[in-house]
């Protein structure tokens, strides 16, 4: 995909806790979408992962930094919002090195006002398999999707939505 290089950092977000995602002892839920923000919302996770990437675009000499959220995710996670990433990208232009010399870093969310499928249509369109890809919040040891929980229910909905067949891997299917 034209990468300069792949960096893999290990992270343990569970030393914070405080999500259905981090914490083993709140449960994810399977109910479905209520108001607000839900459970799964993991403290500051897009920040803590943006500024890693944010680290990493500088030493690389990118200018941009590329961000997967979506409308479905910025109606309960605050830091999937444009007003977010509009707001790092000012706060990457302020605080780094790379842009006091000129440099400035771009912060990007291309699927922010895209609806789920809408995702899976560009995503087809662009040749990516979505079998490959992963929206679970508990998905099992060989990376298959519950199915169950509203990650899966979503993004089955997005593929409904836009007529095509469901290529994910789920647990039990």
């Amino acid at each position: 995909m034209g990468a300069a290089r792949h960096l893999v950092l290990k992270l343990d977000l569970s030393a914070i806790g405080g999500s259905a995602l981090t914490d083993r002892a709140i449960e994810v839920p399977t109910a479905g979408v209520k108001g607000g923000i839900p459970v799964t919302y993991v403290p500051a996770r897009n920040t803590i992962l943006l500024s890693l990437a944010l680290g990493w675009a500088e030493v690389l000499g990118a200018g941009h930094i590329f961000m997967g959220a979506n409308a479905v995710d910025y109606s309960g996670y605050p830091d999937c919002r444009p007003e977010y990433l509009r707001a790092f990208e000012a706060m990457a232009n302020l605080a780094t090195k790379a842009a006091v010399e000129g440099r400035k870093i771009e912060v990007r969310g291309p699927l922010v006002d895209l609806p789920k499928a809408k995702i899976v249509q560009l995503a087809l369109e662009l040749g990516v398999d979505p079998a490959i890809t992963v929206s679970c919040y508990q998905p099992d040891a060989e990376g298959r999707a519950c199915g169950a929980c509203d990650a899966c229910r979503i993004r089955r909905a997005g593929f409904d939505a836009a007529g095509v067949r469901d290529t994910t891997r789920y647990a039990g299917e």
